[in-house]
C-alpha cells in the first residue's frame, strides 16, 4: 500500500512562499494521481490542487490558481506544491492524498498523509 509523507510546512509572512513535498513509498503504481487538500481550524477540508502523474495534467482550485503550482518528480516519487504570494487565508494543515483520478472530491483518494502545517501571518 502507498504511504505518503508531507514536508515543507512552516510559518511565513503574507506574500511569501513555501514549497510542500509529498513523498510516496510502497506500491506507487497505485497512486497515479496526487491531490492536495487543506483544512483550517473550524472549517471543512478544502481541495487545493491535483496532478495526474502519468499524463502530467493538473487542476487547481480558483482560490489558489495563479499562485500555487503542482509538479511531480516521478524519479523520486514526489509531488510538490509550490505556494507563492501566500495570504493569511492560506493558513491550514495541508494534506496530500493518493488515488487513481485527479479530482476535487476527497472520496476519490484512498491514502492520506499526516499533514503539514502552513501558517501565514505578519
Amino acid at each position: 500500500q502507498v504511504h505518503l509523507v508531507e514536508s515543507g510546512g512552516g510559518s511565513v509572512q503574507p506574500g511569501g512562499s513555501l514549497r510542500l513535498s509529498c513523498a510516496a513509498s510502497g506500491f506507487t503504481s497505485e497512486a497515479d494521481s496526487i491531490g492536495w487538500f487543506r483544512q483550517a481550524p473550524g472549517k471543512e477540508r478544502e481541495w487545493v490542487s491535483c496532478i495526474s502523474r502519468s499524463v502530467d495534467s493538473s487542476l487547481y482550485a480558483d482560490s489558489v490558481k495563479g499562485r500555487f503550482t503542482i509538479s511531480t518528480d516521478n524519479t523520486k516519487n514526489t509531488v510538490y506544491l509550490q505556494m507563492n504570494s501566500l495570504k493569511p487565508e492560506d493558513t491550514a494543515v495541508y494534506y496530500c492524498a493518493a488515488g487513481w483520478i485527479c479530482s476535487d472530491y476527497d472520496g476519490r483518494y484512498d491514502v492520506w498523509g499526516q499533514g503539514t502545517q502552513v501558517t501565514v501571518s505578519s
